[in-house]
C-alpha cells in the first residue's frame, strides 16, 4: 500500500511539474486559411526529446502517446517548407 502512495504522489508531481512548464497558444488563422485551436505546447528550448509529441513521451492535454522519431532528420521542399 505505501509504494502504491508513493508511485501516486511521483506521479502526481510528475505531472503538474510538466503543466507548470507549459505554454498557452492561442488559436489563429495560418497563411493558407487553416485554423489552428488554442492548445499548449511545452516551453521552448534546445531539446528534442521533452516534447509531448516525441516517442516515449505523453501529452496530458490529450491523453495520446508521442509518435514522433527525435532522430529523423526532417525533409525540406524546393522553398524551405517541411514536406
Amino acid at each position: 500500500m505505501r509504494t502504491v502512495l508513493i508511485l501516486s504522489g511521483l506521479a502526481l508531481l510528475s505531472s503538474w511539474g510538466s503543466a507548470v512548464a507549459d505554454n498557452y497558444v492561442r488559436g489563429y488563422t495560418r497563411g493558407n486559411g487553416t485554423y489552428v485551436q488554442p492548445h499548449y505546447q511545452t516551453a521552448p528550448n534546445t531539446t528534442k526529446f521533452d516534447n509531448y509529441s516525441t516517442k516515449g513521451n505523453f501529452n496530458p492535454y490529450t491523453g495520446k502517446a508521442g509518435t514522433v522519431d527525435p532522430y529523423k532528420v526532417p525533409s525540406y521542399g524546393s522553398y524551405g517548407q517541411r514536406r
